[in-house]
Protein backbone atom coordinates (compact mmCIF):
# COMPACT_ATOMS: atom_id res chain seq x y z
CA UNK A 1 0.00 0.00 0.00
CA UNK A 2 2.72 2.40 0.66
CA UNK A 3 3.97 2.47 -3.00
CA UNK A 4 -0.05 3.12 -3.94
CA UNK A 5 -0.32 6.06 -1.81
CA UNK A 6 3.29 7.20 -2.88
CA UNK A 7 2.57 7.27 -6.53
CA UNK A 8 -1.44 8.78 -5.51
CA UNK A 9 0.41 11.89 -3.55
CA UNK A 10 2.69 12.08 -6.97
CA UNK A 11 0.09 12.50 -9.59
CA UNK A 12 -1.45 14.86 -7.36
CA UNK A 13 1.45 16.82 -6.52
CA UNK A 14 2.05 16.97 -10.24
CA UNK A 15 -1.36 18.39 -11.06
CA UNK A 16 -0.55 21.04 -8.20
CA UNK A 17 2.75 21.71 -9.97
CA UNK A 18 1.30 22.84 -13.31
CA UNK A 19 -1.35 24.58 -11.73
CA UNK A 20 1.01 26.44 -9.94
CA UNK A 21 3.08 27.13 -12.82
CA UNK A 22 0.30 29.07 -14.73
CA UNK A 23 0.42 32.64 -15.01
CA UNK A 24 -1.40 34.61 -12.74
CA UNK A 25 -1.48 32.14 -10.44
CA UNK A 26 -1.24 33.06 -6.71
CA UNK A 27 0.55 30.38 -4.89
CA UNK A 28 0.47 31.37 -1.57
CA UNK A 29 -3.32 30.89 -2.58
CA UNK A 30 -4.19 27.33 -3.43
CA UNK A 31 -6.81 24.98 -3.02
CA UNK A 32 -7.64 21.64 -3.65
CA UNK A 33 -11.12 20.55 -3.93
CA UNK A 34 -13.01 16.95 -5.13
CA UNK A 35 -15.74 14.87 -5.50
CA UNK A 36 -15.70 11.38 -4.62
CA UNK A 37 -12.26 9.99 -4.80
CA UNK A 38 -11.08 13.45 -5.84
CA UNK A 39 -12.31 14.69 -2.96
CA UNK A 40 -10.23 11.59 -1.01
CA UNK A 41 -7.53 12.51 -3.35
CA UNK A 42 -7.50 16.69 -2.41
CA UNK A 43 -7.52 14.86 1.84
CA UNK A 44 -4.22 12.61 0.74
CA UNK A 45 -2.76 15.66 -1.08
CA UNK A 46 -3.26 17.68 2.25
CA UNK A 47 -1.85 14.86 3.79
CA UNK A 48 1.61 14.38 2.08
CA UNK A 49 1.93 17.98 3.40
CA UNK A 50 1.43 19.90 -0.05
CA UNK A 51 1.65 23.96 0.18
CA UNK A 52 -2.42 24.24 0.02
CA UNK A 53 -4.70 27.51 2.02
CA UNK A 54 -7.95 25.15 1.60
CA UNK A 55 -8.92 21.74 1.34
CA UNK A 56 -12.71 20.60 0.45
CA UNK A 57 -13.98 17.16 0.09
CA UNK A 58 -17.52 16.79 -1.40
CA UNK A 59 -18.73 13.13 -0.29
CA UNK A 60 -15.24 11.92 -0.83
CA UNK A 61 -13.89 9.25 0.83
CA UNK A 62 -12.06 9.86 4.27
CA UNK A 63 -9.91 6.63 4.72
CA UNK A 64 -6.59 7.65 5.34
CA UNK A 65 -3.93 4.64 4.20
CA UNK A 66 -1.10 6.58 6.72
CA UNK A 67 -3.89 7.63 9.42
CA UNK A 68 -0.68 9.75 11.20
CA UNK A 69 0.03 11.96 7.99
CA UNK A 70 -3.14 13.73 8.96
CA UNK A 71 -0.48 15.59 11.05
CA UNK A 72 0.79 16.81 7.70
CA UNK A 73 -1.99 18.97 6.71
CA UNK A 74 -1.34 22.69 6.69
CA UNK A 75 -4.16 24.14 4.77
CA UNK A 76 -8.25 24.29 6.59
CA UNK A 77 -10.49 21.77 5.90
CA UNK A 78 -13.64 21.40 5.03
CA UNK A 79 -15.12 17.58 4.67
CA UNK A 80 -19.07 17.74 3.01
CA UNK A 81 -20.32 14.40 4.05
CA UNK A 82 -23.73 12.96 3.64
CA UNK A 83 -24.95 11.55 6.83
CA UNK A 84 -26.89 9.08 5.45
CA UNK A 85 -24.13 7.93 2.55
CA UNK A 86 -24.21 3.82 3.09
CA UNK A 87 -20.51 4.20 1.06
CA UNK A 88 -19.10 5.75 3.89
CA UNK A 89 -19.28 3.54 7.60
CA UNK A 90 -19.97 5.61 10.54
CA UNK A 91 -16.14 4.37 11.88
CA UNK A 92 -14.60 5.95 9.06
CA UNK A 93 -16.06 8.98 9.93
CA UNK A 94 -15.19 8.49 13.48
CA UNK A 95 -11.79 7.63 12.71
CA UNK A 96 -11.00 10.99 10.18
CA UNK A 97 -12.57 12.87 12.79
CA UNK A 98 -10.15 11.18 15.88
CA UNK A 99 -7.07 11.73 13.43
CA UNK A 100 -8.12 15.63 12.68
CA UNK A 101 -8.41 16.18 16.74
CA UNK A 102 -4.94 14.51 17.17
CA UNK A 103 -3.53 17.68 15.05
CA UNK A 104 -3.48 20.95 14.80
CA UNK A 105 -5.13 21.60 11.55
CA UNK A 106 -8.44 23.86 11.18
CA UNK A 107 -10.93 21.98 10.36
CA UNK A 108 -14.87 21.05 9.73
CA UNK A 109 -17.13 18.34 9.02
CA UNK A 110 -20.61 19.44 7.65
CA UNK A 111 -22.83 16.42 7.41
CA UNK A 112 -25.68 16.49 5.68
CA UNK A 113 -29.02 15.22 7.09
CA UNK A 114 -30.88 13.02 4.30
CA UNK A 115 -28.10 13.12 2.22
CA UNK A 116 -26.17 9.85 0.68
CA UNK A 117 -23.08 9.83 -1.74
CA UNK A 118 -23.09 12.07 -4.98
CA UNK A 119 -25.46 14.36 -3.49
CA UNK A 120 -23.94 16.97 -5.29
CA UNK A 121 -24.67 15.28 -8.52
CA UNK A 122 -27.98 16.33 -10.45
CA UNK A 123 -27.63 13.24 -12.17
CA UNK A 124 -27.18 10.82 -9.71
CA UNK A 125 -31.00 9.44 -9.19
CA UNK A 126 -30.38 8.17 -12.65
CA UNK A 127 -27.76 5.57 -11.82
CA UNK A 128 -30.68 3.59 -10.08
CA UNK A 129 -28.87 2.91 -6.99
CA UNK A 130 -30.02 4.18 -3.96
CA UNK A 131 -26.76 4.81 -2.41
CA UNK A 132 -26.44 7.79 -5.13
CA UNK A 133 -28.49 10.53 -4.85
CA UNK A 134 -29.22 14.60 -5.19
CA UNK A 135 -30.01 16.25 -3.09
CA UNK A 136 -30.64 20.15 -3.56
CA UNK A 137 -30.25 21.40 0.22
CA UNK A 138 -27.14 19.74 0.49
CA UNK A 139 -25.43 21.03 -2.58
CA UNK A 140 -26.55 24.45 -1.97
CA UNK A 141 -25.22 24.56 1.41
CA UNK A 142 -22.44 22.47 1.04
CA UNK A 143 -20.99 25.17 -1.78
CA UNK A 144 -21.82 28.08 0.35
CA UNK A 145 -19.64 26.37 2.81
CA UNK A 146 -16.91 25.87 0.49
CA UNK A 147 -16.83 29.60 -0.79
CA UNK A 148 -16.80 30.70 2.76
CA UNK A 149 -13.91 28.20 3.70
CA UNK A 150 -12.52 30.20 0.83
CA UNK A 151 -13.47 33.86 1.76
CA UNK A 152 -11.10 32.61 4.97
CA UNK A 153 -8.30 30.82 3.97
CA UNK A 154 -7.74 32.91 0.55
CA UNK A 155 -9.35 36.12 1.30
CA UNK A 156 -11.91 38.13 -0.58
CA UNK A 157 -12.15 37.94 -4.48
Amino acid sequence: MGRQVGRWRARAQAALDALSAQPGVNRAKLAAIGYCFGGSTALELGRSGAQLSAIVSFHGGLEAPRPDDAKNIRAKVLVCHGADDPLMPPEQVAAFVAQMRATPVDWQLCSYGGAVHSFTNPDADKFGNPALAYNAAADRRSWAAMLALFEEALGPR
